[in-house]
């Protein structure tokens, strides 16, 4: 399943809570005082483990259908500052994944939120600004959030009060709005400060990424140490998704833990041949793609019991699992020196488009030929080529007619996983599709 990209992430977690489709999750813990101990977990857990092992955790989803109701702060939680500006509010101490304000100075006109279990900026946005499509107005107001997937029980949230919804009372009368106030020019408010720098790759594109393994995915495997999904809570379904109960082949013998963290390997394409390799001779390896994280609930001596926390495509029994690392959000910086046709340095070509497509675009994620060994590094930023030939004699259309080449720009791509021999990139810009056999250049 791919998400557009205006359907991606805008809800977030908070503490042990997952949101996804702004449903408001439940049975969050409290926040510790300090960094979690152990590895994060969700909100669809069926029965939530021991607090020894609970920690918050981050999610990334967003609602693709109408919101629901949003998540009400209690009044309690929220400090008025339409007069005179207030003293600094103290914030309690909480875990956070985020360098959190240790006291608020709240600007008149302005008031402060402390974060509930369930909240996300889009149901706040639907409840102090009455349209979710407005939560990015409260995360401008609270830079100290790098992301706003992510945000977490006690966090502080300022709020601008001029831009709360006003009920009107029964029988309010109507109030006529003076002509003069109805011409004057819409407000253009002049941005200030440094923007926000657009993320390349998020944890959403960590749960999509195909890459390639040159000695194949059965050597992949042993060298990750992976275990397999043996069984399910549910025999008779063949595809699970997010909140369903699996089973592991591998418990306390392997040194598993309540809590642990595992990413869903799936092997998308055995043995991919280069564009060029028309006879099919020289097989590149395996494609393995990650398609989710699940999170260990129950170890027993011999397997284990997990939960799915978040999935991107269907799980099914047989999928791999790798200890999970969590992945590093990487900024883009587009590139200024584009120039057509553009000059071709360490020339490389698109072998392989997320789940075998042919063609493909913005958003999505490539494999090329260049690597680690070809000194390409993650968070570089490629140019996407096409060559075009074209006759420069007359007649044009004859055999022998004499034929000049260049090239044109199709986008940028940003390196997200560089191995030895390929590297996997995402898409952030494209004028149009990009197919298996276009060329990439620095």
């Amino acid at each position: 399943m791919v998400l557009h990209k205006w359907l991606r992430p805008l809800a977030v977690v908070s503490g042990l809570t997952v949101l996804t489709l702004g449903l408001a999750a439940q049975d969050a813990p409290k926040p510790a005082d300090s960094a979690p101990a152990a590895k994060p977990t969700t909100s669809t857990t069926p029965s939530t483990p021991p607090p020894a092992q609970e920690v918050p955790t981050p999610a990334d989803s967003a609602p693709a259908a109408k919101p629901t109701t949003p998540t009400t702060p209690p009044p309690a939680q929220e400090t008025s500052t339409s007069g005179a500006a207030k003293a600094a509010e103290q914030v309690a101490a909480h875990w956070s994944r985020w360098d959190y304000p240790k006291e608020v100075n709240v600007p008149e006109g302005q008031s402060l939120h402390i974060v509930q279990k369930g909240d996300t900026f889009w149901a706040l946005a639907g409840h102090y600004l009455d349209n979710v499509w407005a939560w990015p107005q409260l995360w401008e107001l609270n830079q100290w959030v790098k992301d706003p997937h992510w945000i977490y029980p006690g966090d502080p949230l300022l709020v601008d009060d001029s831009k709360k919804p006003i009920a009107k009372g029964d029988g309010a009368a109507e109030v006529a709005v003076p002509q003069d106030v109805i011409q004057l020019p819409p407000d253009r408010r002049r941005i200030e400060g440094k923007q926000r720098d657009e993320l390349g790759f998020g944890f959403q594109d960590f749960i999509q990424l195909p890459y390639l393994a040159p000695k194949g995915s059965d050597a992949l495997f042993r060298e990750l140490g992976a275990l397999r999904i043996t069984g399910t809570k549910h025999p008779e379904r063949n595809h699970l998704a997010d909140g369903e109960i699996v089973y592991l082949n591998g418990g306390q013998d392997k040194g598993l833990k309540a809590g642990d963290r595992f990413v869903i390997l799936q092997v998308r394409k055995k043995r991919l041949f280069h564009p060029s390799d028309r006879q099919r001779r020289h097989p590149l390896g395996d494609v393995v793609q990650q398609v989710g994280v699940l999170r260990v609930t129950t170890v027993l001596p011999k397997g284990s019991v997990a939960i799915l926390e978040r999935c991107m495509d269907d799980v099914r029994v047989g999928d791999r699992v790798a200890p999970f690392t969590e992945p590093a959000n990487i900024p883009v910086k587009l590139r200024t020196d584009i120039t057509e046709p553009m000059p071709i340095k360490d020339r490389a070509i698109v072998i392989y488009a997320r789940d075998n497509h042919g063609i493909t675009g913005q958003g999505e994620l490539v494999i090329i030929d260049k690597g680690s060994a070809d000194g390409l590094q993650v968070g570089e930023m490629m140019i996407a080529l096409r060559l075009r030939t074209f006759p420069v004699t007359e007649p044009i259309n004859a055999p022998n007619a004499v034929m000049e080449k260049t090239n044109y720009v199709l986008g940028q791509m940003l390196v997200v996983k560089a191995g030895e021999t390929t590297s996997t990139c995402r898409i952030v810009r494209s004028s149009e599709e990009i197919i298996i056999g276009d060329l990439v250049t620095r």
